[in-house]
């Protein structure tokens, strides 16, 4: 199986399918990473993609790729780069299974990529896809004013009960964009969220999605 993970900006895939991740790389899965933006400032860019690569393997990704598009921008490119930018993408992995951010988050940047993907992942051109769904990430989906379009309701529960050490290994090497608690980006916050994920589904560690679309 191939599994494509879209991250609108470099941690999100750690934040909200990290333990995943390690769970379809220990399966057997191929894991393709997406990483549409990253910042302006060259000595940062490096960084972030020098800590997203360190991140990725410890997940076990087969592969990144980067975008490199603005963060905070993707609002003031045309659509048509967007989506051409993420289709190429698709077309070169061909994912069984695809992840999204929620198109209900705060960031601007998450709802664009939701969208993107949404359009790229369309059933009569990937034949092959079986199930696409969206992650919450801390910081971003909980922020939002609340609404009926914009609540994350889960309906899917992934336990990484067995993965949640590697998530959080792979969030520390996100040195530039980890915070101490009570910030949601922290350690605690995220091992925190697992468990509450988990104690649903009667487990110790869980992440959980939205379902988007299956075929079975």
């Amino acid at each position: 199986m191939k599994v494509l993970v879209f991250a609108p900006h470099n941690d999100d895939e750690v934040l909200g399918v990290g333990g995943t991740i390690a769970k379809h790389v220990e399966q057997g899965d191929e894991v393709f990473i997406c990483e549409v933006t990253s910042g302006k400032d060259k000595r940062r860019l490096e960084n972030i993609k020098n800590e997203a690569l360190s991140a990725h393997e410890i997940l076990g990704v087969k592969d990144t790729y980067f975008l490199d598009l603005s963060v905070v921008g993707l609002a003031d490119i045309p659509t048509k780069d967007l989506n051409s930018g993420i289709l190429n993408i698709v077309n070169e992995v061909k994912p069984n299974i695809a992840y999204i951010p929620h198109k209900g988050d705060m960031h601007i940047d998450h709802k664009l990529v939701a969208e993107s993907a949404m359009v790229a992942l369309r059933p009569v051109n990937n034949l092959e896809l079986e199930k696409i769904l969206s992650y919450e990430t801390l910081s971003e989906t909980e922020w939002n004013i609340p609404s009926a379009d914009n609540i994350f309701v889960p309906n899917v529960w992934s336990d990484i009960s067995n993965t949640i050490n590697k998530k959080i290994e792979a969030m520390k090497c996100y040195k530039s964009q980890l915070y101490d608690f009570p910030h949601p980006r922290s350690l605690k916050a995220i091992e925190a969220l697992s468990n509450y994920r988990g104690s649903t589904i009667n487990v110790q560690n869980a992440e959980s999605f939205m379902l988007i679309r299956s075929k079975f």
